[in-house]
């Protein structure tokens, strides 16, 4: 509930995702024009792109609709009574959807640090050089540092489960 709640807005924690986070580290490609999100860092994402290929989505879905009862107590639980959880889920995968194609890697900056203390974790530093793409919801920008070949794999996946919770059943749901 709180991921997909989380993911249009500006920060989705990681312990409250459904998966571990992807194993390794950030790691820039240094090149003359700066560090860029490079192909390294893309192969991170491999596995769990592949995981949820792997799924097999109509299936996924008629287990999302009998549990649906849950979803929906918990959504309300998280302080959304007399709103369907179903509307959030579908309005986040548009927003998801919607997440730009780049067609050239993406250059990334280290934010600066002030004070004597020095960071212990500079990779969870970075930030797109692109102010236009840094103002991006946190699961825009997860698509956006995966590559451009996993982010389309995975706007396929969204996009056929969109449109299966979205059928109307016999049962008229």
């Amino acid at each position: 509930m709180a991921t997909v709640d989380n993911l249009p807005r500006a920060h989705a924690a990681a312990q409250l995702w459904p998966v571990n986070p992807t194993t390794g580290r950030f790691s820039p490609s240094e090149t003359p024009q700066g560090p860029l999100i490079g192909t390294t860092n893309h192969a991170r994402y491999a596995a769990f792109v592949n995981l949820v290929e792997s799924v097999d989505s109509r299936r996924a879905v008629a287990m999302y609709r009998g549990l649906y009862p849950l979803f929906q107590g918990a959504h309300e639980g998280l302080g959304f009574p007399g709103r369907h959880f179903n509307d959030r889920l579908v309005d986040v995968i548009d927003h998801l959807l919607a997440t730009p194609e780049p067609t050239e890697p993406l250059t990334v900056q280290l934010v600066d640090v002030k004070g004597s203390v020095p960071s212990l974790r500079p990779w969870v530093r970075y930030e797109f050089a692109d102010p236009e793409l840094e103002t991006r919801s946190a699961g825009q920008k997860l698509l956006l540092r995966i590559g451009l070949e996993h982010q389309r794999r995975l706007k396929a996946t969204l996009a056929e489960v969109r449109s299966l919770v979205t059928q109307r059943t016999s049962g008229g749901s």
